[in-house]
């Protein structure tokens, strides 16, 4: 039987990752390993500095005092001592479109089995007024599964997938959303009257992309986005051949 590990950044005890464990337990041997609380927008965040702790939660549920990227290898290491057949992040509370990538700790957990050339998705699900539609997610996470297994992907690829609230229109392959991000940060004081900062959610500007993941889940569709964890910006080599630097030179 198949060994699926599930990770998550909204902690061990959320019930998206609960959701997408029962989803994806007919494909396989499903193990949960996430974070022992809420590491969600901590990227890609490895713990380098401070021993990490396993707590068992349950049968088949561990806890980790540490990021979802701690929580894979620990997880890989410790817990299952072998890579499993598929990796799945989420189901987050709250899409992960466009540039968000880059902050997600879900995404990331996705992404460290990418680098472990693991199988790997990553689960979002739409916040509607602090409401989530965990079940609709969950089936559309199965879906996915399902193809996975059946057509495995490319290797070092993880797919990064979005569910809109509610009844769903179907699937669509995206690539990621651009947009105009202005960061918000406010300032405050304290009882002590010293000043504090506090970063908001920030103000975007979606730009318009028939293929973007933020117009197919705006559209009602699930919005399926392969990523990878080569960052190349193939388009700019030519930018940097160009550049006036010693030893700078195109490789033939």
């Amino acid at each position: 039987m198949a060994r699926i590990l599930v990770t998550n950044d909204d902690g061990v005890h959320s019930p998206g990752i609960r959701a997408l464990a029962d989803a994806l337990r007919p494909f396989g041997d499903v193990t949960i390993v996430a974070p022992i609380q809420e590491a969600s927008a901590i990227g890609h965040a490895l713990t380098l500095r401070r021993p990490l702790r396993i707590e068992t939660i349950g049968p088949g549920i561990f806890a980790v005092d540490g990021t979802p990227t701690d929580c894979v290898n620990v997880a890989i290491t410790h817990v299952l001592q072998e890579k499993p057949a598929l990796i799945a992040s989420g189901i987050n509370k709250g899409w992960n479109l466009g540039d968000d990538v880059t902050y997600s700790g879900t995404v990331s957990g996705a992404l460290e089995g990418a680098l472990l050339g693991i199988p790997s998705i990553a689960v979002s699900t739409q916040n509607r007024r602090n409401e989530f539609d965990f079940a609709g997610a969950a089936v559309a996470a199965a879906a996915v599964a399902a193809t996975v297994f059946e057509r495995p992907m490319p290797k070092f690829t993880l797919l990064n997938v979005n569910v809109p609230y509610g009844e769903q229109r179907g699937f669509r392959a995206t690539v990621q959303a651009r947009r105009n991000h202005v960061t918000v940060v406010t300032e405050r004081v304290d009882p002590r009257e010293r000043p504090y900062y506090w970063i908001e959610e920030g103000e975007n500007d979606w730009q318009p992309h028939d293929r973007s993941d933020y117009q197919a889940v705006r559209d009602g569709y699930v919005s399926i986005t392969p990523m990878q964890p080569d960052m190349t910006a193939y388009d700019a080599l030519k930018y940097v051949e160009g550049l006036s630097l010693a030893g700078v030179e195109e490789v033939r």
